[in-house]
């Protein structure tokens, strides 16, 4: 919300901008032991992300602004957690829309100031983040002028740290960081070591010893070798693969369409050629069996260009055969439909289901164009006369064969098998190979985001959160997961198959509780 009173700075505005009137606060509380924290070497600390005042424009009280309680640190530290970051907005405390405007008696800086307390007092690390900083964030991308172009945005974000930066002077970097920014996106290396750079150096001129974490560039996905030269730290966030962790997720464009995942995730290639296509042309998708008696087969077609004729055979019967046809919009069971001048033909998006019944005993199936041009399959089903349907999303990989699949019924949880299984090795080469070269040279190293939305099974997303925590462990990562009341969490997570217990006015998923406590 823009603050419409006049700006002024309080004499309690002084105090709070040096710090003192925060270590006065903090005088009465009862420190518990933090580890030591350097850039070179950061500890393995262990908790959650905090978005309480992540968002400024969100709704008053709503979980992304609203206050923070002092029981959320009563109970990350007595669950035995020792770190929390804390995502937060310049546009809180800033003057009539003006960055450079500060109002450092402003309540939610004196809430950042109740948490910093907080942390000293359970014995928590406080890690301070922008999700919204000065022409940037993550959330909706910013407008111009552009944090990483920009001089004007520069400053300003330069300038907030800074206040920060005085206003908590003297306390230890044990007990507080900085992390700069949220997921800066895919970047120059050289253009963003020149903007961190500004930005380190404002906070160093203020408090020279203050510990700062950076996060990767990409979303947080690539390490930063080129921030050696400042001595920071980093951070890296994991969310991968996206099917897995952001399943139907209201802000992930297309999640709503996702299958159900599963752990380990299987891949396959469902892209179909006609007999007469010069790539791959005539290959069928071949799935291996034996298949449960009453099971049902689900095809999900994609987009289908200038006709096709799919056949399914069931062992060596032909089972089931369909035209699929393309043409203008409004005139087929297509959804959308694009005319491709340089073929002269038809490019239509399907996206529906068509459903098999597989006769007794069927040990395979083969499906294939035997006419037409090229269709992609891009979800297979398997639904049985006793249990759910279990799902396989499949890819479109243009000059790749069929992937051959195998149902196995006696895996429940995996039933689909392929080559390519992405499960706790695909999931370490996603990054321990590049993070722990950039620790081996010497930069403190940090999972800063990580967990699972509770649209995912809880099964599913255990799994998930096993291997990674296994990743995090080898490597001597600490690490926070998003969030610790949520749809991530642990805490009124809203997961509808989860048998919570009742813990001290909350509904405590207890197995993912136990999960995180032992890594």
């Amino acid at each position: 919300m823009v603050k419409r009173h006049a700006w002024a700075v309080t004499m309690a505005g002084i105090a709070l901008g040096t710090g003192q009137l925060v270590l006065a606060q903090e005088a009465a509380t009862t420190p518990r032991e933090l580890p030591v924290a350097t850039a070179a070497k950061l500890p393995r600390w262990r908790g959650f992300n905090l978005p309480a005042r992540m968002n400024s424009q969100a709704k008053p009280d709503s979980r992304h602004n609203e206050p923070f309680k002092e029981e959320t640190f009563r109970l990350i530290a007595e669950l035995g957690f020792n770190f929390t970051r804390i995502p937060t907005d310049y546009r809180h405390w800033i003057v009539d829309g003006d960055w450079l405007k500060i109002d450092e008696a402003d309540e939610v800086l004196r809430d950042l100031d109740r948490v910093v307390a907080w942390g000293k007092q359970y014995g928590i690390h406080i890690s301070m983040a922008f999700v919204f900083a000065p022409g940037y964030n993550v959330v909706k991308p910013s407008a111009a002028p552009s944090l990483w172009t920009d001089a004007g945005a520069q400053r300003a974000c330069a300038h907030h740290w800074a206040m920060l930066s005085r206003r908590y002077r003297g306390i230890s970097s044990n007990r507080l960081s900085f992390n700069l920014w949220n997921e800066p996106p895919k970047l120059e290396p050289a253009v963003h070591l020149a903007v961190v750079q500004q930005v380190v150096a404002a906070i160093r001129k203020e408090d020279p010893d203050r510990l700062i974490i950076a996060d990767g560039r990409d979303i947080g996905k690539t390490p930063s070798p080129e921030l050696l030269p400042l001595g920071v730290a980093q951070a890296f966030h994991c969310y991968q693969p996206g099917q897995v962790t952001h399943y139907k997720a209201s802000w992930t464009k297309g999640s709503d369409r996702y299958p159900m995942p599963t752990w380990p995730w299987a891949v396959a290639n469902g892209w179909l050629r006609g007999t007469g296509h010069p790539v791959q042309g005539g290959l069928p998708l071949v799935v291996q069996g034996p298949f449960p008696a009453g099971a049902r087969l689900r095809l999900r077609v994609g987009d289908v260009f200038a006709n096709a004729t799919m056949v399914v055979t069931a062992d060596q019967t032909e089972t089931w055969r369909k035209v699929f046809l393309t043409g203008p919009t409004g005139k087929g069971e297509w959804q959308r439909s694009t005319y491709l001048e340089r073929w002269k033909d038809y490019q239509c998006r399907y996206d529906r289901d068509y459903e098999i019944p597989l006769p007794a005993g069927t040990k395979k199936l083969s499906i294939a164009l035997p006419e037409g041009n090229w269709l992609q399959i891009s979800e297979l089903g398997l639904r049985t006369a006793d249990g759910p349907e279990r799902s396989l999303a499949l890819d479109a990989m243009w000059a790749e064969a069929p992937t051959p699949v195998r149902y196995d019924a006696t895996k429940p949880n995996t039933p689909w098998q392929t080559p390519d299984a992405r499960g706790r090795e695909w999931l370490r080469q996603q990054f321990a190979p590049a993070w722990r070269e950039l620790q081996r040279q010497g930069v403190g190293v940090l999972v800063e985001e990580f967990g699972v939305f509770h649209k995912t099974p809880h099964d599913v997303s255990l799994r998930w959160l096993e291997d990674a925590l296994v990743i995090w462990q080898e490597a001597g990562w600490g690490w926070a997961l998003w969030n610790f009341t949520g749809p991530f969490g642990i805490l009124d997570s809203g997961r509808t198959d989860v048998q919570y217990e009742d813990w001290q006015g909350h509904k405590l998923d207890r197995k993912m509780l136990e999960l995180l406590q032992k890594y």
